[in-house]
């Protein structure tokens, strides 16, 4: 089914914004800025009354949400990717525009603040023949020896490796990326090819940028451009996966086989070791009633990461659909004891239910 699609886009963003409009891209210097009525709000609502570090992170968070007392009382949007003034206009971000946020009010404070990204991530859809995928943004605090993450979508995306830091250049060529997305996705392509071309110029070494703007050459008919784009980006980082799928798919609907049969096997041995890769095909033989391949997918993504309580649970439902309450019940308790909260409290209620049915 992969030769479908046009192409992957790699994102920096739970979502893309459903309403993208066209405009003139802000300059990267104000992607970050915080407009002057937020800085006295700001001020007057935090750092006035503390100079502890760490009360002024709580007090950051507590401004940031509490939609009283002074507070911004900030919502999440998926389609919100904003500047943080646009941010603070609008009192709505997605995952992008909390960290932009976070990070420029956590600067403001006087803190060591940066960005952090993700690789390695769960969240993808499909739209439009594209297929996009993401990674994921939040934003990290140093206070001496002690890191701090602030993430609004921490129980959102699945994840299996620590996030890293990264500069302000790759963060702002997010924002940049995940705007030319949207706008290609609404047909403004010339929009989002200077969006792009923004982001390479703010991060010239970032393989999936050069990959996204491939997609966005091929859409434009410029297919000797779109492949350059996908062979640098896999200069950049040979085993990139927007950019192997796009180029296999490039060449195949070409017509070029041989040159589609090397990366064909470079992206086959990167998906075979990519438990997300092997959940989502679980899920896919789950809802089409294939539970023996289902499970042995399930079975595959716990073993090359046993730490993600969601794919025990895919798990424990094919199990319990086949009928077999006891390996069902043993990994509904595996996914509890790697849950927390009303995740953990629903899982148990199931395996409650389940060992009254073996009575």
């Amino acid at each position: 089914m992969w030769t479908k699609w046009l192409g992957t886009l790699l994102l920096a963003s739970s979502a893309l914004s459903a309403l993208a409009q066209a405009a003139p891209p802000p300059a990267p210097a104000d992607v970050l800025a915080l407009p002057e009525p937020l800085k006295r709000q700001f001020r007057e609502q935090v750092l006035d009354h503390t100079r502890l570090p760490h009360a002024r992170l709580e007090r950051m968070v507590d401004f940031l949400f509490s939609p009283g007392g002074g507070g911004l009382g900030m919502s999440y949007h998926a389609d919100a990717n904003h500047t943080v003034a646009e941010a603070y206009a609008t009192r709505q971000a997605n995952c992008m525009s909390f960290t932009l946020l976070t990070v420029a009010l956590a600067r403001e404070a006087g803190l060591d603040a940066y960005a952090q990204q993700v690789d390695e991530t769960l969240a993808w859809r499909q739209d439009h023949n594209i297929l996009y995928r993401t990674q994921h943004v939040n934003a990290g605090v140093r206070i001496r020896e002690r890191r701090f993450t602030v993430d609004v979508a921490w129980n959102e995306v699945i994840t299996r490796k620590p996030p890293e830091p990264i500069r302000d250049n790759r963060l702002i060529a997010h924002y940049y990326n995940n705007r030319a997305a949207a706008l290609l996705e609404h047909g403004a392509l010339d929009d989002a090819l200077r969006h792009a071309e923004i982001a390479l110029t703010l991060d010239p070494g970032y393989a999936t940028s050069w990959s996204n703007i491939g997609v966005m050459y091929l859409r434009d008919g410029d297919g000797a451009r779109a492949e350059r784009a996908y062979r640098h980006a896999l200069d950049l980082d040979a085993d990139n996966p927007g950019a192997l799928f796009n180029l296999v798919t490039f060449y195949q609907r070409a017509g070029n086989v041989e040159a589609a049969r090397p990366l064909q096997k470079r992206l086959d041995a990167a998906q075979a070791r990519d438990p997300f890769h092997h959940f989502l095909l679980a899920a896919g033989f789950e809802r089409d009633g294939n539970l023996v391949r289902a499970a042995a997918h399930y079975r595959k993504a716990i073993q090359l990461y046993d730490g993600e309580h969601r794919f025990h649970f895919g798990l424990a439902r094919v199990y319990f659909l086949q009928g077999d309450h006891r390996r069902a019940g043993k990994a509904l308790a595996r996914a509890g004891e790697l849950s927390q909260g009303d995740t953990r409290a629903l899982y148990q209620a199931k395996l409650d239910t389940l060992r009254r049915q073996g009575d």
